[in-house]
Protein backbone atom coordinates (compact mmCIF):
# COMPACT_ATOMS: atom_id res chain seq x y z
CA UNK A 1 0.00 0.00 0.00
CA UNK A 2 1.26 3.28 -0.69
CA UNK A 3 1.95 6.02 1.78
CA UNK A 4 -1.47 8.59 0.58
CA UNK A 5 -3.60 5.52 0.30
CA UNK A 6 -2.25 3.96 4.05
CA UNK A 7 -2.95 7.99 5.42
CA UNK A 8 -6.20 7.90 4.02
CA UNK A 9 -7.13 4.44 5.36
CA UNK A 10 -6.07 5.95 9.01
CA UNK A 11 -7.55 8.61 8.61
CA UNK A 12 -11.18 6.51 7.42
CA UNK A 13 -10.54 4.37 10.59
CA UNK A 14 -10.03 7.39 12.85
CA UNK A 15 -12.84 8.73 12.31
CA UNK A 16 -15.04 5.60 11.98
CA UNK A 17 -13.63 5.11 15.91
CA UNK A 18 -14.77 8.63 16.46
CA UNK A 19 -18.22 8.11 15.29
CA UNK A 20 -18.32 5.09 18.05
CA UNK A 21 -18.07 7.33 21.13
CA UNK A 22 -20.97 7.00 24.01
CA UNK A 23 -21.99 10.45 23.65
CA UNK A 24 -24.10 10.28 26.84
CA UNK A 25 -20.71 8.96 29.00
CA UNK A 26 -18.74 11.83 26.89
CA UNK A 27 -21.63 14.54 28.41
CA UNK A 28 -21.75 13.09 31.96
CA UNK A 29 -17.40 13.68 31.77
CA UNK A 30 -18.34 17.03 30.11
CA UNK A 31 -21.30 17.84 33.10
CA UNK A 32 -18.57 16.51 36.01
CA UNK A 33 -16.02 18.74 35.07
CA UNK A 34 -17.78 21.81 34.63
CA UNK A 35 -19.71 21.07 38.20
CA UNK A 36 -15.80 21.34 39.98
CA UNK A 37 -15.68 24.67 38.77
CA UNK A 38 -14.36 26.84 41.19
CA UNK A 39 -14.54 24.03 43.92
CA UNK A 40 -12.59 23.05 46.15
CA UNK A 41 -11.98 19.67 44.54
CA UNK A 42 -9.25 18.77 42.38
CA UNK A 43 -8.37 16.67 39.24
CA UNK A 44 -5.76 14.08 39.14
CA UNK A 45 -4.65 12.78 35.72
CA UNK A 46 -2.68 9.84 34.96
CA UNK A 47 -1.41 7.52 31.83
CA UNK A 48 1.77 6.39 30.21
CA UNK A 49 3.77 6.47 27.83
CA UNK A 50 1.72 8.45 25.25
CA UNK A 51 -1.27 8.60 27.74
CA UNK A 52 1.00 10.38 29.98
CA UNK A 53 1.52 13.00 27.04
CA UNK A 54 -2.43 13.98 27.05
CA UNK A 55 -2.38 13.55 30.72
CA UNK A 56 -0.01 16.51 30.98
CA UNK A 57 -1.84 18.02 27.78
CA UNK A 58 -4.83 17.83 29.59
CA UNK A 59 -4.32 19.38 32.63
CA UNK A 60 -2.80 22.07 30.69
CA UNK A 61 -5.96 22.74 28.88
CA UNK A 62 -8.27 22.40 31.87
CA UNK A 63 -6.70 24.17 34.58
CA UNK A 64 -4.77 27.04 33.10
CA UNK A 65 -5.86 26.87 29.44
CA UNK A 66 -9.54 27.58 30.55
CA UNK A 67 -8.55 29.93 33.77
CA UNK A 68 -6.52 32.45 31.61
CA UNK A 69 -9.86 32.75 29.34
CA UNK A 70 -11.76 33.43 32.54
CA UNK A 71 -14.00 30.30 31.37
CA UNK A 72 -13.42 27.52 34.73
CA UNK A 73 -11.80 27.55 37.22
CA UNK A 74 -10.49 24.13 38.07
CA UNK A 75 -7.40 22.84 40.41
CA UNK A 76 -5.85 20.07 37.62
CA UNK A 77 -2.82 18.09 38.62
CA UNK A 78 -1.29 15.67 36.22
CA UNK A 79 0.91 12.56 38.08
CA UNK A 80 2.71 12.23 35.49
CA UNK A 81 4.73 15.62 35.14
CA UNK A 82 7.73 14.81 37.32
CA UNK A 83 10.26 12.59 36.46
CA UNK A 84 12.23 13.05 39.89
CA UNK A 85 9.22 11.75 42.16
CA UNK A 86 7.69 8.85 39.26
CA UNK A 87 11.53 7.71 38.77
CA UNK A 88 12.11 7.30 42.74
CA UNK A 89 8.98 5.57 43.33
CA UNK A 90 9.27 3.18 40.19
CA UNK A 91 13.06 2.66 41.59
CA UNK A 92 11.83 2.29 45.70
CA UNK A 93 8.52 1.06 45.87
CA UNK A 94 7.95 0.03 42.04
CA UNK A 95 6.25 1.09 39.00
CA UNK A 96 3.08 -0.30 40.02
CA UNK A 97 3.30 2.31 42.56
CA UNK A 98 4.05 5.34 41.31
CA UNK A 99 0.54 6.79 40.87
CA UNK A 100 -1.13 5.14 44.01
CA UNK A 101 1.45 6.72 46.05
CA UNK A 102 1.19 10.10 44.43
CA UNK A 103 -2.75 9.67 45.84
CA UNK A 104 -2.49 8.15 48.74
CA UNK A 105 -3.78 9.89 51.69
CA UNK A 106 -4.35 13.38 49.37
CA UNK A 107 -7.24 12.19 46.94
CA UNK A 108 -10.50 12.75 48.72
CA UNK A 109 -13.81 11.68 48.47
CA UNK A 110 -14.68 15.26 46.29
CA UNK A 111 -11.88 14.78 43.59
CA UNK A 112 -11.79 12.74 41.01
CA UNK A 113 -9.15 10.70 38.85
CA UNK A 114 -9.21 10.67 35.20
CA UNK A 115 -6.95 7.95 34.34
CA UNK A 116 -6.07 7.15 30.33
CA UNK A 117 -5.07 4.31 29.83
CA UNK A 118 -5.26 2.08 25.99
CA UNK A 119 -5.50 -1.39 27.36
CA UNK A 120 -7.28 -0.25 31.06
CA UNK A 121 -4.81 -2.80 32.93
CA UNK A 122 -1.75 -1.19 33.43
CA UNK A 123 -0.96 -2.29 37.13
CA UNK A 124 -0.02 1.41 38.14
CA UNK A 125 -3.01 2.55 36.56
CA UNK A 126 -5.12 -0.17 38.26
CA UNK A 127 -3.27 0.43 41.27
CA UNK A 128 -4.46 4.12 41.27
CA UNK A 129 -8.05 3.49 40.37
CA UNK A 130 -8.58 0.97 43.06
CA UNK A 131 -7.80 3.51 45.36
CA UNK A 132 -9.23 6.14 44.55
CA UNK A 133 -12.76 4.02 44.02
CA UNK A 134 -12.29 2.73 47.86
CA UNK A 135 -11.92 6.45 48.91
CA UNK A 136 -14.99 7.44 47.13
CA UNK A 137 -13.34 9.58 44.50
CA UNK A 138 -14.98 9.72 40.95
CA UNK A 139 -13.04 7.80 38.86
CA UNK A 140 -13.27 8.90 34.88
CA UNK A 141 -11.58 6.25 32.37
CA UNK A 142 -10.36 7.03 29.37
CA UNK A 143 -9.88 3.61 27.30
CA UNK A 144 -9.37 1.42 24.00
CA UNK A 145 -8.87 -2.39 23.34
CA UNK A 146 -11.49 -4.29 25.54
CA UNK A 147 -11.37 -1.83 27.99
CA UNK A 148 -9.67 -3.71 30.82
CA UNK A 149 -10.14 -3.81 34.44
CA UNK A 150 -10.16 0.26 34.27
CA UNK A 151 -13.65 -0.20 32.13
CA UNK A 152 -15.16 -1.64 35.38
CA UNK A 153 -13.61 0.63 37.95
CA UNK A 154 -15.09 4.14 36.26
CA UNK A 155 -17.40 5.72 37.32
CA UNK A 156 -17.96 7.52 33.93
CA UNK A 157 -16.10 5.76 31.16
CA UNK A 158 -15.13 6.55 27.61
CA UNK A 159 -14.67 3.37 25.89
CA UNK A 160 -13.00 3.43 22.30
CA UNK A 161 -13.64 -0.41 21.27
CA UNK A 162 -10.15 -1.34 19.02
CA UNK A 163 -8.18 -4.17 18.48
CA UNK A 164 -5.33 -4.77 20.52
CA UNK A 165 -2.06 -3.29 20.65
CA UNK A 166 -3.89 -0.59 18.17
CA UNK A 167 -2.40 2.39 19.97
CA UNK A 168 -2.36 5.05 17.83
CA UNK A 169 -5.51 5.25 17.07
CA UNK A 170 -6.88 5.14 20.38
CA UNK A 171 -4.27 7.84 21.60
CA UNK A 172 -5.06 9.62 18.86
CA UNK A 173 -8.67 9.56 20.21
CA UNK A 174 -8.18 10.61 23.74
CA UNK A 175 -6.55 13.77 22.63
CA UNK A 176 -9.54 14.62 20.28
CA UNK A 177 -11.63 14.30 23.07
CA UNK A 178 -9.30 16.10 25.13
CA UNK A 179 -9.69 19.12 22.56
CA UNK A 180 -13.55 19.32 22.14
CA UNK A 181 -14.01 19.06 25.68
CA UNK A 182 -12.08 22.30 25.73
CA UNK A 183 -13.31 23.95 22.89
CA UNK A 184 -16.48 23.10 23.96
CA UNK A 185 -15.90 25.40 27.31
CA UNK A 186 -14.25 28.27 25.29
CA UNK A 187 -17.08 28.50 22.94
CA UNK A 188 -19.83 27.57 25.21
CA UNK A 189 -18.58 28.96 28.50
CA UNK A 190 -16.63 32.05 27.75
CA UNK A 191 -17.90 34.99 29.95
CA UNK A 192 -20.75 33.09 31.41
Amino acid sequence: MNFKDFTNQYLDNLYSLMKTINLNEFESMCKHLLALHNSESRIFIIGNGGSASTASHMANDLSSGLKRRNILTLDVVSLCDNASINTALANDIGFENIFYMQLKDIIKPADTLIAISCSGNSPNIVQAAKYSKEIGSTIIGLTGFTGGILKDLSSINIHLDTAKNDYGLVEDAHMILNHILFSYFCQEHNGK
